[in-house]
């Protein structure tokens, strides 16, 4: 059997990815061991995503569009139920539901394609510094503060290294975008459905600090409340986790409680491989309340 190198941290992704299948259409899926108050928003598109394409034959994830319902709860396993809508010659459709407590707490459909020969163009890729030039995320929050804090000094399954400031950073610029160069920590066996789900798990992970970026809030501060509504992927090639890949992000608008942010995956080849678009929400919390 081939052994992959692979951070401790990235096993442990790769195992919550491998669903146990309890019927034809239901598949259960585990939490990591850590304490959370809720369910991270892109481990649960990315179980539910695994969930569809182990019922397609044919075809490759090509897009999903999805919605957050309720927050997750970490401490029971996660049920995702699938609905084989269509099986076409071109194109593939399955509906997933995650249910926890008897309740939805997340919907996607998601569509698989027969990859065809057709027009193309595409966006350019911003020209930005080469990812090895980057220092990784501990080394840059030690360097801007001094300390690292215990999320920071934790391994994570996705390397991350950001062009310019640090979101945390008072000297960060104001404007609603932000990029990163991301890449799984280690290398995956070479399944493009794999592939897909962790890049789902990545995707989720900074798109709406680009929302946050113009503003004086953070995450953590008691005073905000920032959750995902929603959230829709394009995949426009078949992408490589475990690769450097740019993910270029901003944030045209936030309004009535809700922020809106755009992604976009370029390969280091400059090859636009996916895009997403996910809406927020931003609400201010009433401490009186």
């Amino acid at each position: 059997m081939q052994q992959w190198n692979m951070s401790e941290a990235l096993v442990l992704l790769v195992d919550l990815l491998d669903l146990e299948q309890i019927e034809v259409n239901t598949f259960r899926g585990r939490h990591p061991e850590e304490e959370r108050q809720r369910t991270f928003g892109g481990q649960v598109a990315a179980q539910a995503l695994m969930a569809a394409g182990r019922t397609v034959e044919v075809g490759r994830v090509h897009s999903l569009h999805s919605y957050f319902l309720r927050p997750g709860d970490p401490s029971i396993p996660i049920l995702y139920e699938v609905d084989r809508i269509r099986d076409g010659r071109s194109f593939t459709t399955r509906r997933v539901v995650a249910i926890q407590h008897g309740r939805a707490i997340y919907n996607m459909q998601a569509s698989f394609h027969t990859e065809e020969v057709s027009i193309e163009h595409q966006f350019e890729m911003p020209d930005v510094p080469r990812p090895e030039t980057i220092a990784r995320l501990d080394e840059r929050i030690k360097d801007e503060f001094g300390t690292i804090d215990e999320w920071a000094k934790r391994e994570h399954p996705i390397d991350q290294r950001f062009v310019g400031e640090i979101p945390w950073s008072p000297t960060r610029s104001k404007e609603p975008r932000q990029q990163i160069w991301i890449k799984a920590d280690g290398e995956l066996p070479d399944d493009p459905l794999l592939h897909a789900c962790v890049i789902t798990y990545a995707s989720d992970m900074s798109l709406l600090d680009s929302v946050l970026a113009p503003h004086s809030i953070r995450w953590d501060n008691g005073s905000f409340m920032v959750a995902s509504l929603d959230h829709c992927m394009w995949f426009h090639r078949e992408v490589h986790a475990d690769h450097w890949l740019l993910y270029d992000m901003d944030s045209p608008i936030a309004h009535g409680g809700r922020g809106l942010a755009r992604g976009f995956l370029f390969n280091e080849s400059g090859q636009l491989m996916t895009s997403m678009v996910q809406e927020g929400l931003t609400r201010a919390i009433d401490p009186t309340r």
